[in-house]
């Protein structure tokens, strides 16, 4: 059996089967979700209009029988917060039960005439529309339980009162395997597209699907073993190693040693607080209140099924009672140092908050800190910032432009210390004291996204090669090879932090294409990965292109060219010209 596009109308509630075009047949994931934006979605639509489009797709691998830590989902359109085309990709529960559906993606279109709220009830027999009245209004947390109630042991993917707000920070949470929300497609406002749609929910439930054909399983077991072993040879991504021990936020005393930790909006590079809000801190209290088997805390947590990383966490109170799941680097930095705030307790409350409401935890700890920075709050009140999401939750003016990002925010308060590209804010890596991350945050599609091009690893850690981060020699090819390597990813369904392994080890890459050219039997080597990651860009780039998007706006902050950053007193130094050496290839044929 092929697989299917599923296209739901939510102007008529009329879900549709059809055959994969041949234009999209070698796609899946960020790939998918991009084409299908670029050939149906209008670039000067607004984003919350009756135009816009959100696409849902599984990776190539996704869903596959033993492919390891494979379970990620891509949620594309084009964004309210930048403006040009976005893709945001989770973990969690949905990917590998839409692809046991045998679909390579749901296309959401069409607003609800009556302005009614729907619940999208997926099965092997067709498509549920269902009243979804009962949870307008409701947090993810109780929207995820009661659908569960009803629903057992099915994906959710649901947006908090901020996608139903169509505020611009709105992100989409997918459940995990204990049903908690939390694993967000938080980037870019696609909360937002999916609450335009007019839908609260979608349930998936794969029982009795067709299931991943696999064309050459021979090929497929050879890829999966090489990548697999891989995995768990590396220093970052094996059992006891970096990864699971610490998590995400094994990072914070890493960068800040580096002095590329934002901390006060920006003002600094190293932050005074930093171990008290590090992997190696989190872990320190999980161990010491964990209760109930794990459940209630643990670090090696894993988002989703198939997982063999383990680099989340559970973080419980004081009494053992779970807080949230998880708190990632990103977010430990953005609700932590970035607002001055060094009480692991007072960020893992905001992160549960975040994701109940439904927004991205990197757009809401940056515009709380320059609001912080515009005087509302003083840096480091933690008590303070949590009761900015009840603001958001409630709708109120301040809430509003809170939850329309930093951009918003800055303006409402006055601040010029904006750290955004393309309207979106910049993760945990501080452009002046990181360079290569700097490139990716001023040329990628996606606006300021660590994810599109994780220099880092190079730069910080010494994977795939050590570069000097204060350096801006080679920055710009460096930032284009990783962009083009991760869209490739993007699209297997693999998390991205396979990238450490197959980077140090040349087998665990070849491994990496095996498999998807084992599942799809396209003719794939790991020499095609950045060719074809390179044409995954070139069409993002030409639907931003088509949005209105001159090179002008691949450029960093003001702010940032003058402000000398703490401790190295460095400031953004790579030319335009060399920014504008990234896509040049795009329009001369290379």
């Amino acid at each position: 059996m092929s697989k299917k596009i599923l296209r739901i109308d939510m102007t008529h509630r009329k879900a549709t089967y059809e055959e994969v075009p041949k234009k999209w047949a070698h796609w899946a994931g960020r790939a998918l979700t991009s084409a299908i934006t670029f050939d149906e979605v209008e670039p000067t639509c607004h984003p919350l209009g009756p135009n816009n489009k959100l696409a849902i797709a599984p990776g190539w691998v996704t869903g596959t029988p033993a492919s390891p830590s494979s379970g990620r989902t891509s949620f594309g359109g084009k964004s309210p917060l930048t403006g040009g085309i976005k893709e945001s990709n989770a973990g969690g529960l949905s990917g590998q039960k839409i692809a046991g559906l045998g679909l390579a993606a749901i296309i959401l279109e069409g607003q609800p005439e009556d302005g009614k709220w729907t619940t999208l009830v997926l099965t092997k027999d067709g498509v549920e529309f269902k009243d979804a009245s009962d949870l307008v209004g409701k947090g993810m947390y109780e929207v995820d339980e009661l659908l569960w109630e009803t629903y057992p042991d099915t994906a959710v993917i649901g947006i908090g009162q901020a996608g139903e707000m169509k505020l611009s920070n709105a992100g989409i949470s997918v459940n995990d395997t204990e049903n908690r929300p939390g694993r967000y497609a938080g980037r870019g406002g696609m909360g937002a597209v999916m609450g335009a749609r007019g839908v609260k929910a979608i349930v998936i439930d794969d029982t009795g699907g067709p299931g991943v054909e696999i064309a050459d399983k021979e090929l497929f077991d050879l890829g999966r073993r090489k990548l697999t072993e891989s995995i768990q040879e590396h220093d970052l991504t094996k059992k006891g190693g970096g990864l699971p021990s610490y998590g995400t936020a094994i990072l914070v005393n890493i960068i800040n040693e580096a002095g590329g930790l934002p901390t006060r909006n920006f003002s600094a590079g190293q932050f005074e607080g930093a171990a008290k809000i590090s992997g190696e801190a989190i872990a320190e209290v999980v161990e010491k209140r964990r209760t109930n088997g794990g459940y209630e805390g643990m670090v090696g947590h894993k988002c989703s099924p198939g997982c063999i990383i383990g680099c989340s966490n559970v973080y419980p109170d004081e009494e053992g009672k779970h807080i949230v799941s998880c708190l990632e680097y990103e977010t430990a930095w953005a609700l932590g140092a970035n607002c001055g705030i060094d009480d692991l307790d007072s960020v893992a409350r905001m992160t549960r908050e975040c994701n109940d409401v439904g927004v991205d935890t990197i757009e809401s700890g940056n515009a709380i800190a320059v609001a912080m920075d515009g005087g509302l709050l003083k840096f480091g009140d933690g008590e303070g910032a949590l009761k900015l999401f009840d603001e958001i939750r409630r709708g109120t003016p301040l809430g509003r432009i809170l939850g329309q990002g930093v951009e918003a925010t800055a303006k409402a308060f006055g601040v010029h210390r904006v750290p955004t590209v393309k309207g979106q804010s910049m993760p945990a890596y501080e452009p002046r004291a990181i360079k290569g991350i700097g490139v990716t945050y001023a040329t990628t599609p996606m606006g300021a996204d660590h994810t599109a091009g994780y220099t880092i690893a190079p730069e910080i850690a010494g994977v795939g090669g050590k570069v000097d981060p204060l350096s801006d020699e080679g920055k710009a090819d460096l930032s284009l090879t990783f962009q083009a390597a991760t869209a490739f990813i993007d699209s297997t369904g693999y998390c991205l932090f396979i990238a450490f392994p197959i980077l140090d080890i040349a087998k665990g890459w070849a491994g990496m294409a095996e498999t998807v050219a084992g599942v799809t039997g396209m003719s794939i080597t790991g020499d095609d990965v950045v060719p074809l990651g390179k044409g995954i860009l070139k069409m993002e780039r030409l639907f931003n292109e088509g949005a209105g998007f001159t090179p002008e706006a691949d450029r960093m902050p003001e702010f940032m060219r003058y402000e000398k950053l703490p401790p190295h007193d460095v400031v953004w130094t790579i030319k335009d010209e060399e920014l504008d050496k990234v896509y040049g290839w795009v329009h001369n044929g290379s």
